[in-house]
């Protein structure tokens, strides 16, 4: 045992991530990202982003909207931005955004790729629509 460490052996030191992003900040993914996180605000301007599972593969980790429990998940992925929704499959989907995850049981997501535009108020509906579904959750939960 060191005497300078008060008698505790020195804990293995984890590996740092870089402080590198993985993606440029000009990159395209980046700026669709940011246009689907303002559409996200708009739809539920009480949702909370927090940057959740960072890893040393992902150090910067995924950006995660939150309103009474998850309401989607961003991730940047090589030639995709994607939206995941953890209650998909029971939101109605008129406009078909949901192109990805369609056999899931309960997940869909949205893969926006290079140049493509997301029909904004369709999308604000689905953010509103697993707003209210975590609502009725949280309500069955509170009784």
């Amino acid at each position: 045992m060191d005497r300078k460490s008060g008698g505790k052996r020195p804990s293995r030191s984890r590996p740092r991530p870089t402080a590198k992003r993985a993606v440029p900040t000009e990159d395209w993914r980046e700026e669709t990202l940011s246009g689907l996180r303002c559409t996200i605000v708009r739809a539920d301007p009480a949702a909370i982003e927090e940057v959740k599972w960072r890893r040393p593969s992902n150090p910067d980790g995924a950006p995660v909207w939150s309103h009474d429990g998850i309401l989607c998940v961003g991730n940047v992925l090589k030639s995709a931005v994607r939206l995941t929704f953890p209650k998909g499959a029971q939101i109605p989907d008129p406009k078909q955004l949901f192109n990805t995850r369609l056999d899931s049981r309960t997940v869909r997501a949205i893969d926006v790729h290079e140049g493509e535009a997301v029909d904004e108020r369709a999308l604000e509906a689905i953010v509103r629509e697993a707003v209210r579904l975590n609502a009725r959750k949280a309500r069955a939960g509170s009784r």
